[in-house]
């Protein structure tokens, strides 16, 4: 579940290879996504998220940029059974990756059965070699929710725990937040920093702190910005 890069001394490349290169508009056009996929084929990026009903995208054969699709997005209120159809109708049509929404509400309640149960209904219903990743709003959440949910998360089977939609009115992704998240799972999860990743230099505070894969729409900004090996990448 981890890179191995350390330091700051990434290349582009290096670092391209934690983003998930992100479309989540509610606006967005089919244009708009195949635009995104292209540009994460040229930044070779790891991914691309998109909105299910964008699915199935068109990638060169030779192409091993992975496709992620949003679930329960981006509230995280739907029925479990809801989210677990929404999962698997999305791996059906060419998602490796599913990043379902918990419901917020239930882990702020204390609900934590009730949280563990939503993600083990959406792991059931894609299981391995997918990829399930967890949203759980970090910024909506003191820190022992925060705990409680990632530990959830491992329970239920999931492969990631991931700091927010990017959509929650108490803001995104902290490092404060990921370095406890990454602190709970230790290793036995990824854990994916989302959500007002803006530039370089926040990426790789939130690598630092732990995570190892990060959701970003800049992505060219991102990676362009004070990188030594952008001209020759083509960026």
């Amino acid at each position: 579940m981890t890179n191995t890069f350390s330091g700051t001394e990434f290349s582009s490349t290096d670092l391209a290879q934690f983003i998930d290169h992100t479309l989540l508009k509610p606006e967005a056009t089919a244009a708009d996504v195949q635009a995104t996929v292209d540009e994460a084929l040229g930044l070779g990026t790891y991914s691309v998220c998109v909105s299910p009903n964008m699915l199935p995208l068109q990638l060169p054969d030779s192409a091993s940029l992975k496709i992620a699709a949003v679930c329960g997005f981006p509230s995280g209120k739907h029925a479990s059974s809801i989210k677990a159809a929404e999962a698997a109708l999305a791996v059906m049509q060419g998602a490796h990756e599913i990043d379902m929404v918990i419901d917020v509400g239930a882990a702020v309640e204390g609900e934590f059965g009730k949280v563990e149960a939503d993600i083990a209904a959406v792991r059931q219903a894609v299981p391995a070699p997918t990829i399930l990743k967890v949203i759980i709003e970090s910024a909506a959440l003191n820190d022992e929710q925060i705990v409680a949910v990632c530990r959830a998360a491992a329970a239920a089977g999931a492969d990631f725990v991931k700091t927010s939609t990017g959509f929650h009115p108490a803001g995104g992704a902290s490092v404060d937040a990921v370095r406890l998240m990454s602190e709970t799972v230790a290793g036995k999860l990824g854990v994916k920093a989302s959500g007002g990743i803006r530039s370089r230099e926040v990426a790789l505070a939130m690598i630092a702190a732990g995570a190892t894969r990060l959701g970003v729409s800049g992505s060219r900004a991102v990676l362009s910005e004070g990188a030594a090996d952008s001209e020759s990448a083509g960026y």
